[in-house]
Order: C-alpha cells, then sequence, then structure tokens
C-alpha cells in the first residue's frame, strides 16, 4: 500500500479522498483541536497530531510515497490583502523544508484560485525552483470541484511535485461531470428529513448547484454562508445564508431555510456518515474550509498510477 503524510489535514476531506484512492494515513498533522478530534472520531486509527507545522518534524517519516495538505489561503486570496509570502500564515517554506525532509515521491497541496494570479508568478517560480533543487518537477491546475460531481462552485488549484524521473507518468484528471446535482437534488431529503411539506418546491426552486462555502475567520462572525454576494447567490436557491441552524424545517416551516452543517457537508462531498466534532459553528468551521474529498480522489488517483506504474516497470525490468 502507498504511504502518506497530511499537513493541515482540517476535518478531513483530503484525507478521504486520499484513503479512497489507497493512501495509508502515516500521521495527519493539524493545529485546530477540533480537527483533531474530528479526525479520530472518525478514523481512531489513524495517527493525528496536533501540532503546528513550522514546528513538525519530518524526518521520522522519510521515504514515505505522498506529502499532501491543504496551506492556508489568506495570504493568496482574493478576500484578503494578497500578502502572499509576506504574510506570517504562509506556509510554503514549511511545507518546503518538510518534502526536503521526507523527500517523499510525490507532493499535492491544495490552494486558492488566488495564487494563480500573476501578481505570484515569481512566487511560484520560487516554489518550482526550490523543489527542482530538491530533485522535483513541479505542475499547478485549476480545478473546479463541480467537474468531479460536487454540487457548488469551488475553484481550487492543486500543486503537483513529482521526483523527476516519475513525472512522464503523471496526467491531470478528466472532468467526470458535466452536469453535477443541483443543491435540491443533494438536500432534498435532509430538507424534507422532518416533514416539511414544502420540502419538493423548495427543491424544485434550488436548481443550481451551490455558490462556494466559505469557512469564516476564526476571530471574526459565525457561521453564515459568506458575505452580501453569496447571501444573494443562495436567496436564489432559496436558501437563507445568514447562519446556519441545528435542525431541518418543521413540517409547517415558512419561508427560506436555512442549512444545518450535515447540508453543508453534503455540498463539499464529505460523506453522510462522517461526524464533525465541536458546537455548531467550530463545526461549520471545518466543513467550510475542507478540501472537497471527490477532487482529491480524482488527484490522487492519477497520482497512484503514476506510482504504481514506476514500481511495475522497476518489477519488470
Amino acid at each position: 500500500m502507498l504511504t502518506s503524510v497530511e499537513v493541515c489535514a482540517g476535518a478531513g476531506g483530503q484525507a478521504i479522498g486520499l484513503e479512497k484512492a489507497g493512501f495509508d494515513h502515516q500521521a495527519l498533522v493539524e493545529l485546530d483541536k477540533n480537527a483533531c478530534n474530528t479526525l479520530t472520531l472518525n478514523r481512531p486509527q489513524w495517527n493525528v497530531l496536533q501540532e503546528n507545522i513550522k514546528e513538525f518534524n519530518g524526518k521520522p517519516y522519510k521515504g514515505v510515497d505522498l506529502f499532501a495538505g491543504g496551506l492556508p489561503c489568506p495570504p493568496f486570496s482574493k478576500a484578503g490583502k494578497q500578502l502572499g509570502e509576506d504574510d506570517e500564515r504562509n506556509l510554503f517554506p514549511a511545507a518546503i523544508r518538510l518534502v526536503d525532509e521526507i523527500r517523499p515521491r510525490a507532493v499535492m497541496i491544495e490552494n486558492v484560485r488566488g495564487i494563480l494570479d500573476a501578481v505570484f508568478q515569481d512566487y511560484r517560480l520560487y516554489v518550482a525552483k526550490e523543489l527542482k533543487k530538491l530533485g522535483y518537477k513541479t505542475d499547478w491546475a485549476l480545478l473546479n470541484a463541480s467537474d468531479f460531481g460536487v454540487p457548488q462552485l469551488r475553484p481550487r488549484v492543486i500543486f503537483v511535485a513529482l521526483k523527476s524521473d516519475l513525472w512522464e507518468n503523471f496526467s491531470w484528471p478528466f472532468r467526470l461531470s458535466a452536469h453535477p446535482p443541483t443543491v435540491g437534488e443533494t438536500l432534498y431529503d435532509l430538507m424534507a428529513f422532518n416533514g416539511w411539506k414544502g420540502a419538493k418546491n423548495w427543491a424544485k426552486q434550488a436548481n443550481e448547484i451551490a455558490p462556494t462555502i466559505v469557512g469564516g475567520s476564526l476571530k471574526h462572525g459565525g457561521p453564515d454562508l459568506g458575505p452580501t454576494r453569496a447571501r444573494k447567490a443562495w436567496a436564489a436557491l432559496g436558501v437563507d445564508g445568514r447562519g446556519i441552524v441545528d435542525e431541518a424545517p418543521a413540517k409547517d416551516f415558512i419561508g427560506m431555510p436555512r442549512l444545518t452543517v450535515r447540508m453543508v457537508a453534503r455540498i463539499q462531498g464529505f460523506p453522510d456518515d462522517w461526524q464533525f466534532h465541536g458546537k455548531k459553528t467550530p463545526a461549520y468551521r471545518q466543513v467550510g474550509n475542507a478540501f472537497p474529498s471527490p477532487v482529491a480522489h480524482a488527484v490522487a488517483q492519477q497520482l497512484v498510477k503514476c506510482l504504481t506504474r514506476r514500481q511495475l516497470v522497476q518489477v519488470a525490468s
């Protein structure tokens, strides 16, 4: 079985996708206590480490097949100041150090679309140059979650690095779904759970995919579905985006329903049996900041093909 180490693991969106593709997690590193508890709650056998990756020692894991992570987005997000390498939350330097210590055969890192902006071209070249020194070839790709069956407008940038002798065996995944399910199709059963009479009509109105789910800041705000523009998009789908509720609408509910954490989790691609530790606000933030597992799985499958093909060639020779 192929092995992996994942940093900034969050609530497990990427980890689920990697596991499904066939990776055995040797360590999952995450700073947030609630997210660590979520990982342990769902996979007690995983080696979950509550640590800052700036202090994490990768040397004990030298030689694993994959180093993965979803590095913090604010340094490169259009929603922030886009300070890039000058942002204290930029963890690319820590990731490069860990790649040097671990020397994995492959690297997979997720981030926001903003990192592909022209203003960060020099920094992208810097990252590629540093990894080239370590013997890796690299590439960046913009993937839309909706192309992989996720009912959400969620463009994400995936950075892949491979040992130079493996590169020719890798290709990015093709889109799997031309028509992802709508919000109504995705959430009808959950909206109707308490017998809400308006669930069918609501589902017909919610006939598009969702706008991008946002996780919010640890320091500011509660569990809402985003800024004014996002709330308008949710309203067009018949959803009140001003907050998250604990239960589905009651039988005689009238008005625009709000989503539950479970509903948001399904829109993010989490399986229904995945549980989230903590109260409503920290649980929602874990969900909102996650990397949709269907996208992680699609990329991870391509990495598995690449890595195992190389192994088969070596055995045959």
